[in-house]
């Protein structure tokens, strides 16, 4: 089985908000607008999203990377015996 590589590229950001007053809203729940709640939990789900696929790839890069090595060690211990 041949590796495929990961694209690692950044996840773009389409929230309106800046970084720093999403972190302030997570920080400031309890008084936040239901409006900034919302954005919030919007941009958390695609964090989640986004983490989710890319440990899922690099889980199917590892298991590859493994299997490749593997198979190339028992070539060379074959070759060394």
């Amino acid at each position: 089985m041949e590796v495929q590589p990961l694209p690692l590229k950044h996840p773009e950001k389409p929230f309106k908000m800046k970084e720093e007053n999403i972190k302030n809203i997570i920080l400031e729940y309890k008084t936040a607008p239901n409006r900034d709640l919302v954005e919030v939990m919007d941009f958390l789900q695609k964090d989640y999203d986004e983490t989710k696929k890319y440990i899922i790839n690099l889980t199917h890069h590892l298991d590859n990377s493994e299997m490749v090595y593997n198979k190339i060690l028992k070539e060379y211990k074959e070759r060394t015996k």
